[in-house]
């Protein structure tokens, strides 16, 4: 192990150090020495100014992530040994310390407790670095906040690993601040049809920066249907997909906004099917992600005009038949949302009883397979050839529109 650095007196540096390989720890000597000799301090320090640049945040965020990272000694001075001990806690601990690390960085004010106000500070340094705005907007902030529930006017740890659980992207961008080549912040790519009003549309940034942490994958997101300028209509819904995973995003006429990841495409199914990568999200009033349980296998639902009541046409997912997470019916314009073990989730909605105002439908397409789905972008009712040849027979093929 890489301890060749370690003559320091700090038995904190001797411990970080150790946590390195050499190779590693010369990468960090290579670029704490780039960092220092942007400050003209002939090697002895990296000034804040360049220490946030490098992080890509300034602000009240930057501010802290500097603080911490200097050991709080209010000196305005970044040391070796500091970046050797706070990257052993941040990159090579535990899962509790690093965050145990992460919750101090949301502590904006440095008073030993995160409030509200600190939520905002950090949230606005996010959305400002991400998006390249002066000013977010405050709503999208508070739909984030509001996925906080805390259980006192500040946020305890546990609320925190709550809420990290809820915001994935979150988390995901706080735990990657000092390694700005992965940082995990990636802002999907969204693709729309030049015939769409931008202002027609659901899924922001801020919301597809939000739901894009609990994937793997956020190149590029196709907008693949929209209600808005499609109809509201199953059959033409369901012509517009792609074998490809999709985002079902549903605005009711109580404003609330929500929907679902479906891993799976859109098939004819006459039960349940899918896969343990498919989840629930919440984005108004507040942003959640439910991810599923493990409960049981009830993950998404595609039924195309069958007649049994006991399977109810249209497209749902979570929970079990005509008591799903989210459902919306064949004809697009009514449904439910409930309570369901499947994802962990509570109703999505204001009432239980929803009534879709827009729906819109995004396939996530990485950029490296758009050949790939050139080739099959045969639509679901294409692929479903033989099915609807027995419909048109009997007069069905258009009933659910």
């Amino acid at each position: 192990m890489g301890n060749s650095e370690s003559s320091s007196a700090d038995p904190r540096y001797v411990a970080a150090a150790r946590a390195f390989s050499q190779t590693e720890l010369d990468d960090l000597r290579s670029l704490y020495t780039s960092l220092a000799a942007q400050c003209g301090s002939n090697g002895k320090y990296v000034s804040p100014s360049v220490f946030k640049a490098y992080i890509g945040i300034d602000g009240p965020l930057g501010d802290r992530v500097f603080d911490l990272v200097s050991q709080k000694r209010k000196d305005q001075r970044l040391t070796f040994e500091d970046l050797v001990v706070a990257k052993g806690t941040y990159e090579k601990g535990t899962n509790r310390e690093i965050e145990e690390f992460i919750y101090q960085i949301l502590d904006v004010s440095d008073d030993g407790t995160v409030g509200r106000s600190d939520l905002e500070a950090v949230l606005t340094s996010i959305f400002n670095n991400l998006f390249h705005q002066q000013c977010s907007d405050g709503k999208q902030i508070e739909v984030f906040i509001n996925a906080a529930n805390p259980t006192s006017d500040s946020m305890s740890f546990e609320d925190f690993q709550k809420w990290c659980a809820h915001l994935p992207a979150v988390r995901k961008y706080l735990g990657s601040l000092l390694t700005p080549s992965d940082s995990g912040s990636h802002v999907p790519k969204l693709l729309m049809p030049d015939n769409i009003d931008p202002g027609q549309i659901l899924l922001t940034k801020e919301y597809a920066w939000h739901i894009g942490g609990a994937l793997s994958d956020t190149d590029e997101w196709k907008l693949l249907y929209h209600s808005g300028v499609h109809g509201l209509s199953f059959n033409t819904f369901l012509g517009h997909m792609i074998k490809a995973p999709t985002l079902l995003v549903i605005k009711d006429k109580e404003g609330y906004i929500y929907g679902g990841y479906a891993s799976q495409p859109w098939e004819r199914h006459p039960d349940f099917y899918g896969d343990m990568r498919s989840f629930l999200f919440q984005l108004n009033p507040k942003a959640s992600i439910f991810r599923p349980t493990g409960a049981n296998h009830n993950l998404q639902w595609c039924a195309v005009s069958f007649s049994s009541e006991s399977i109810p046409n249209g497209i749902g997912f979570g929970g079990k038949a005509n008591h799903f997470g989210v459902f919306v019916s064949a004809n697009f314009d009514q449904g439910h949302s409930f309570a369901c073990t499947t994802f962990g989730s509570p109703s999505l909605s204001k009432v239980c009883q929803i009534y879709p105002e827009t729906i819109e439908c995004w396939g996530v397409v990485p950029r490296a397979d758009d050949d790939r789905t050139e080739a099959l972008k045969g639509t679901v009712l294409d692929r479903f050839k033989e099915d609807r040849h027995m419909l048109n027979m009997v007069g069905l093929a258009n009933s659910s529109q």
